[in-house]
């Protein structure tokens, strides 16, 4: 039987205000979960089935660990990045790759622009075209590519839904979410994308979250929460919410995708994940504060870091706000 649509029992999760009236309502999911991984909040469906994007970044990470991939620190947070592509996140990718014998040009993601502006600004300057090491995903791909070094798996079809490191992505996704991948499709960096469900996709994260909180445990999930959470930077980069995010909250891991999906889990395993129906990105920041502030996140924390202004003639009119949470 298919999974409900996307759509069925989403809600008004933010309201965007411009001079005194509402002027767009951007609807969704939200699911905020206590410690114990039971449901605390919800507004909309908690258990929706969606294509978690690169929030997915995390838990591929766990897989390749698991399976030979031998990096900690900046180069784990890469492996687990959409990074803007500014010059320090491409030295660590070719740092990944070098590490495993391997080059650039084994790269198989999608070739694209770095995502901050001066980035890609600069190699226009320097006559670069778009390239699959400035593609935001190139970190998690260079850690596919030096895992199947690791463990003896062939290189060239590492993108293939049954190869063995895909298999074992999907097994370690099912492990953490609690839920059955029941979808699989393409990413748009070329790599498979496996379907899970909100409160699964937040339960992820608060192991995640917890176990880097754990003192001396070695599992992979501690070691991926540990590189996230003190290396924000490498995990988006210069001006983007979730190192910001990360960066205002102790222990915080947390992972932003694309189509409207943030993920985030606490040291104390509580967890929040969310999906903004229309895919748009805007009134993510402002809903991912109002969700962590319900998950015992202090709201001064992240009360900058969620505030989303609405701009006219370049000064604030208004802002984007969400229907939840302390300033609602």
């Amino acid at each position: 039987m298919s999974a409900p649509d996307v759509a069925t029992g989403a809600v008004p999760l933010a309201l965007v205000h411009r001079g005194g009236l509402v002027e767009s309502v951007h609807l969704g999911h939200v699911v905020v979960l206590a410690p114990d991984g039971s449901v605390r909040h919800a507004f909309g469906d908690p258990d929706v089935v969606i294509w978690p994007r690169s929030s997915l970044k995390p838990l591929q990470a766990v897989a390749m660990l698991r399976h030979g991939l031998d990096v900690a620190g900046a180069d784990l947070a890469l492996v687990c990045a959409s990074h803007s592509g500014e010059d320090g996140h491409l030295d660590v990718v070719r740092g990944l790759l070098a590490g495993a014998g391997l080059t650039e040009a084994d790269l198989q993601n999608t070739p694209d622009w770095p995502l901050a502006p001066d980035a890609a600004w600069e190699r226009r300057a320097q006559g670069h075209g778009a390239a699959p090491l400035t593609q935001n995903c190139s970190g998690k791909h260079a850690g596919m590519l030096a895992t199947c070094r690791a463990a003896g798996w062939a290189t060239g079809t590492y993108l293939d839904p049954a190869h063995p490191l895909q298999r074992a992505v999907v097994a370690a996704t099912a492990e953490l979410t609690g839920a059955p991948v029941e979808h699989v499709t393409v990413d748009g960096c070329g790599a498979p994308l496996l379907s899970t469900t909100l409160s699964g996709l937040a339960r992820a994260f608060g192991t995640v979250a917890a176990a880097a909180a754990a003192g001396q445990d070695g599992s992979a999930p501690a070691r991926v929460g540990r590189a996230m959470a003190a290396h924000p930077w490498h995990v988006g980069g210069s001006g983007r919410d979730v190192t910001a995010f990360m960066s205002a909250v102790p222990g915080l891991v947390a992972k932003d995708g694309a189509d409207g999906v943030y993920a985030a889990g606490l040291a104390d395993g509580g967890a929040v994940a969310l999906k903004v129906l229309d895919g748009s990105g805007r009134p993510r920041a402002a809903v991912l504060a109002a969700a962590l502030a319900l998950a015992g996140v202090d709201p001064a924390l992240v009360a900058d870091v969620g505030r989303t202004p609405v701009l006219g003639h370049g000064q604030p009119v208004g802002a984007v706000r969400a229907t939840f949470g302390p300033h609602a």
